[in-house]
């Protein structure tokens, strides 16, 4: 009854294309999930498949994400196809449009989990690093968006999760790129929210805080002060929180009890005065002479 009329709701300018409509009679709809071989992509996957639908699990690396995928399917009983390729790569969006077609369906939900880190002074990060970080965490997500939100808007049904951070509330220096990523993200999903609101699609961003995962570690952002006084979720924890606020449609979803309450106060506080705090608890703490840091990737 509830997601009656939330959907009801959603829809209430949606002027339905008959003949655009008949396209889609005989397939099925899917969730496309980027970087969901582990982590957070691992644990929305579950998640979805738990809640009955079948889908297109999207990471570079072939053996945990089939691995993953036939976790998924034992314990599911869904279909849950790999599609190994990487979303920065012109072919991405073909690999995942033929692995639909094979399965007669049609992305229903595209969940844009794949992305990455980098920790240090943005004067110390490799060129090619910070380009491969635009590329994923900017560029692909925001391609795949592109490519997949015409045909929610053709059915009226269906939406897109953009994983964004708690860190897009605020500069962050020592993870300069990666916060000002997630500002980026969290930014065009709350604008094509607006822009598609009543047409019956969900646009929804994800920001978390610290979670328990490989991906602080990677980062080479362990000796952080933020990861001894921001206390990390669990994977599981922050996809069950997504979940349920991308089934009310929420524009963004801060999953916690205490990370809304930082969220607002970077909002509000001083844009110098927050900048520093923020700075003062990412400063890495363990090589203060080191050239580089290692990027890490999350999918």
């Amino acid at each position: 009854m509830l997601s009656s009329l939330l959907q009801a709701w959603r829809r209430r300018r949606w002027q339905p294309d008959r003949a655009a409509l008949a396209l889609y009679q005989d397939l099925k709809p899917m969730v496309v999930i980027t970087g969901a071989s582990e982590g957070i992509g691992y644990a929305l996957a579950r998640r979805f498949a738990a809640a009955g639908n079948d889908l297109i699990v999207v990471a570079r690396r072939p053996q945990p994400l089939e691995a993953a995928a036939a976790r998924i399917r034992a314990d599911f009983h869904v279909a849950a196809v790999p599609v190994t390729v990487d979303i920065t790569q012109p072919q991405a969006t073909g690999a995942i449009e033929a692995a639909l077609a094979d399965q007669r369906g049609f992305a229903d939900v595209l969940i844009n989990n794949a992305g990455m880190g980098l920790a240090g002074a943005f004067i110390r990060q490799p060129p090619e690093a910070v380009v491969r970080l635009l590329d994923l965490n900017v560029l692909a997500l925001t391609r795949l968006m592109r490519h997949f939100l015409p045909g929610m808007r053709v059915r009226g049904r269906g939406g897109i999760l953009n994983l964004a951070s708690l860190g897009g509330f605020a500069p962050g220096p020592y993870q300069a790129v990666y916060y000002a990523s997630k500002a980026y993200v969290l930014a065009l999903s709350e604008a094509v929210a607006a822009e598609t609101a009543g047409e019956g699609v969900r646009i929804s961003a994800l920001a978390p805080g610290p979670v328990s995962t490989e991906f602080h570690r990677r980062m080479g952002s362990e000796r952080s002060f933020y990861r001894y006084l921001v206390p990390p979720a669990s994977p599981d924890r922050v996809a069950a929180a997504a979940y349920r606020g991308f089934a009310f449609g929420w524009r963004v979803i801060i999953p916690g009890v205490f990370n809304p309450a930082l969220a607002l106060a970077l909002r509000i506080l001083p844009h110098r005065l927050g900048t520093a705090i923020v700075g003062w608890l990412l400063k890495p703490r363990w090589q203060e002479t080191s050239t580089s840091s290692s990027p890490t990737t999350r999918d």
